[in-house]
């Protein structure tokens, strides 16, 4: 595949970030843009130079030039574009949060390979250099064995509606702490044995702020807060027997940071120059396309699921719901 020719559904910031890194990475091609109105999607398609822009998503699915449907939706949406473009046999990546619930993933994932077309959750940590940076620290035994994990991620985002309102699928878990879940689950993928939590609600029901503590079957210990209401540190930390390494943003990570015992440093390791950070999720896509695969090993669906169905039962041990749920 010499360029993958990616089609936007939504035209929103996360679309603009998308076109953003598109317009200068090689093989890979802001092709189309889809919004609800044709007036929208062409003032994107002039803005970035875009060469198609159609005023229905079903358009932009139809178009048998769309090699991979990027999905940029608000997740409230997810569901139904994703469904009809795998059901037209279009490739998708899918914003994070994946879907609104486990139900509408999981029904997802299996139309997916049902159709063998496909599917990749488009959180874009997962793809990044920082992870096998960090997993090879890690295997070569820089900080001992792991024992304990801390994430936090908070923004203070005031009153945006993607995040007081219900039908928006609104709350700091699905917009937030997902990164937070997956920095710990990125480190240590062992079976979760028991997990705790708690959360501050806004006056809508959606969680603001919210505290998770995970134990796992290996031992490991790990704790994560998000927020939309205030503005976090964004540090990771991956503390061992002999060491730690710290994570100076879990959201798009630039620098590692080594230190041995006693908190003595012993250097800091940057990351490759990036475009957004966005680019690695869609060179992914492009290969994993190209040996036919119909999921990318960085993100494997079932992990997305795992994920999902973990959000589904913090959110209802803090009684947030969403009208979907009810479906």
């Amino acid at each position: 595949m010499e360029n993958l020719r990616v089609g936007i559904i939504g035209a929103g910031w996360i679309a603009e970030k998308a076109a953003i890194t598109l317009k200068d990475l090689n093989g890979v091609m802001c092709y189309a843009i889809a919004s609800r109105s044709i007036e929208k999607a062409q003032a994107f398609a002039d803005k970035w130079n875009v060469p198609h822009a159609y005023g229905s998503y079903s358009e932009l699915i139809a178009d048998k030039d769309v090699d991979l449907v990027y999905v940029a939706t608000p997740h409230s949406h997810h569901y139904d574009v994703t469904r009809e473009a795998l059901e037209n046999d279009k490739p998708c990546l899918v914003e994070k949060a994946f879907m609104a619930n486990y139900r509408q993933a999981a029904d997802i994932v299996k139309l997916s390979r049902e159709r063998k077309v496909f599917l990749a959750e488009a959180i874009w940590t997962r793809y990044q250099p920082a992870v096998q940076m960090v997993r090879q620290l890690i295997s070569d035994g820089r900080i001992g064995t792991p024992r304990l994990i801390t994430a936090t991620l908070g923004y203070s985002m005031g009153n945006k509606p993607r995040i007081m309102r219900p039908d928006l699928c609104g709350g700091a878990l699905l917009d937030l702490g997902v990164y937070a879940i997956n920095f710990v689950r990125m480190f240590c993928d062992s079976p979760i044995e028991r997990m705790e939590s708690q959360c501050v609600k806004s006056d809508t029901g959606m969680d603001l702020s919210n505290a998770i503590s995970f134990s796992f079957e290996n031992g490991m210990l790990a704790n994560v807060q998000s927020s939309a209401c205030c503005v976090g540190d964004n540090i990771g930390v991956i503390a061992g027997t002999e060491g730690n390494l710290i994570i100076d943003n879990i959201n798009n990570p630039q620098r590692i940071r080594i230190n041995k015992r006693d908190r003595v440093f012993v250097k800091d390791i940057s990351v490759p120059k990036q475009i957004t950070g966005y680019e690695y999720e869609f060179l992914a896509c492009k290969k994993a396309l190209e040996e036919g695969l119909i999921e990318p090993p960085q993100m494997p669906l079932e992990e997305t699921l795992y994920i999902m169905k973990m959000m589904d039962e913090l959110r209802l041990k803090w009684g947030v719901r969403y009208p979907m749920d009810e479906e």
